[in-house]
């Protein structure tokens, strides 16, 4: 089954006066929807757009491995573990809060910055904090989220082709930029598809394309 989500359909979040857009695609914050509260393992797939200077003042987390995509500009990641790292587009991070740490994200360039940031739900909590940054990410290399038992791919579609979507329990497709057919569907920026119990599904891209997807199994007892 598949079920698609248009980007204009997003909870919004931010403001003019903060220099912050956010587009949640899930139940998150002020926008409670319990029909909407995951899906797998992913609770959140936040679109955020930050104005230079602008940025996300040290905040805690927890049990939440936290997967973000650099779209534009360069974001500013600080940890209270010590870490202190910028990435670009191209670079995927993934903070891993385990039983607890702080941190910040800032865009501290003159231009303005766009990411995609994933938050998913481990299989177990607690845990020592862990974070990495994967420089450079090849188009169709799995990144493992063992913690929470996903596979992040990166698609990145010249015009004209085509892509197997991963035959697993769960499937989630997040376009970041240009459009893709889906299953009959035509999926554009921010829009995102919500597979279950795929198989021989391909996207195909009528021109230049990306999309993030993320290959997951059941959902299992968290916690």
């Amino acid at each position: 089954m598949i079920r698609v989500y248009r980007g204009a359909e997003r909870y919004r979040g931010g403001g003019t006066d903060t220099g912050i857009a956010s587009r949640h695609a899930f139940s998150f914050g002020p926008h409670f929807d319990p029909d909407n509260l995951r899906f797998g393992a992913l609770i959140a797939c936040n679109e955020e757009r930050l104005a230079p200077g602008a940025g996300f003042d040290e905040h805690a987390h927890r049990d939440t491995e936290i997967v973000t995509w650099v779209v534009e500009g360069e974001l500013t990641h600080r940890d209270t573990a010590g870490h202190e790292t910028t990435v670009r587009p191209g670079d995927l991070q993934r903070l891993s809060a385990a039983g607890g740490v702080r941190h910040e994200e800032r865009n501290d360039a003159a231009r303005p910055l766009r990411f995609v940031q994933m938050w998913l739900a481990p299989a177990e909590f607690g845990g020592e904090p862990a974070y990495e940054v994967v420089r450079g990410i090849a188009d169709g290399t799995p990144y493992a989220v063992p913690r929470s038992g996903a596979l992040l791919h990166v698609r990145r579609l010249t015009g004209g082709a085509r892509t197997a979507v991963p035959a697993a329990a769960r499937v989630y497709v997040h376009v970041v930029r240009g459009e893709v057919l889906l299953g009959g569907e035509r999926l554009g920026p921010g829009d995102a598809a919500r597979i279950t119990g795929g198989a021989e599904l391909e996207l195909r891209a009528p021109a230049a394309a990306e999309c993030l997807i993320w290959e997951m199994g059941p959902e299992p007892a968290y916690g």
